[in-house]
């Protein structure tokens, strides 16, 4: 951690992202800020706002329309003693960079036996519930986890937030950072003035519980912690871990808390099939099968695209199915 932490100010997720990227901008001359109008119009979501004009275009650089280009840049940039913070506009418009970040960006440091890192993070807002256009919304967070070299890292809070980007800011390794849309100015919460980090791959216990594990990451946290909520009126104990990490997983607290309640339940935004969701019942069929009570119930998104305006709620996992999961695995 940072110097201790005295003075706080409320922020919402978004805010706390610029706050982040100020305090690293000022405190290290070689961190860059790089993407499609992250400049003058301080991004999309507004997330870069007022950094050009306090550091300059030569840290907070405008690029073209290009995310290959934006990323394969950052990846020189990285490996020459720069710190570039990548802005993609939307994670579902990462995919023309995808062939940089699987061949170079996550291999870099195992292709020149640790002589190179890319100290790089890529920035991307993800996940459906603004109303947003195809493509915008997409929750693809699965295609990265399966990527070693990379760490990915997504912040539910404010406080997170800041801590969380710190961190990855500082990391000698890339990480891709997602940032639920649905959550930028969801709420606010009490975020320290001061530098301070959060430890990439470690969950964070919100809710301690006897019955139950709920699992979720992102905006999906804020749905679980509701379904634990109601379930408790049930006389049902839900424990709820917030990832903050997805890869990698912090294998310790998830099968402990397994362990301990003898059931899960996963809830991502994402399709099933192919979803990180996977990947956790793995973990917890190797570490903690034996203990369990009930079969690992999944509540996702469904096999399909994210569909348009008027489907999107009926998509997005919500506390109700998530109470009906939680029912079904104490009924079992």
């Amino acid at each position: 951690m940072a110097t201790p932490i005295n003075r706080q100010t409320e922020m919402t997720l978004v805010q706390a992202v610029t706050d982040a990227l100020r305090t690293k901008l000022t405190d290290d001359e070689t961190t860059l800020v790089l993407g499609e109008d992250v400049g003058k119009n301080g991004g999309v979501f507004r997330a870069t706002d007022g950094l050009q004009e306090e550091f300059g275009e030569d840290r907070i650089i405008d690029t073209p329309l290009s995310e290959a280009g934006i990323v394969g840049t950052s990846i020189g940039l990285a490996v020459n003693g720069f710190k570039p913070i990548v802005e993609i506009q939307f994670l579902g418009f990462i995919y023309p960079a995808y062939e940089q970040i699987m061949t170079h960006v996550s291999r870099i440091r195992m292709r020149t036996m640790g002589r190179y890192g890319v100290p790089m993070v890529i920035r991307a807002p993800y996940g459906a519930g603004i109303r947003a256009p195809e493509i915008h919304s997409d929750s693809t967070e699965a295609l990265f986890t399966s990527m070693p070299g990379l760490k990915v890292v997504c912040p539910s809070t404010p406080y997170d937030a800041k801590g969380l980007l710190i961190a990855a800011i500082e990391d000698p390794d890339p990480v891709l950072f997602l940032e639920s849309m649905r959550s930028y100015r969801a709420f606010k919460e009490p975020v320290p003035s001061e530098a301070y980090t959060i430890e990439i791959g470690k969950a964070n216990c919100i809710t301690e519980g006897q019955d139950v594990t709920l699992i979720a990451w992102g905006a999906m946290v804020q749905v679980a912690q509701k379904a634990a909520t109601e379930a408790a009126t049930r006389g049902i104990s839900c424990e709820v871990i917030d990832l903050r990490t997805l890869y990698p997983l912090d294998r310790e607290t998830i099968s402990a808390s397994v362990q301990k309640t003898g059931r899960a339940v996963i809830i991502h935004e994402a399709q099933a099939t192919g979803g990180l969701g996977n990947d956790l019942l793995a973990l917890i069929n190797d570490t903690s099968f034996l203990y369990l009570r009930a079969p690992v119930a999944r509540v996702t998104g469904f096999d399909v695209p994210v569909p348009l305006f008027a489907l999107e709620d009926h998509y997005i996992p919500t506390p109700t199915r998530v109470l009906e999961a939680i029912q079904r695995t104490v009924d079992f």
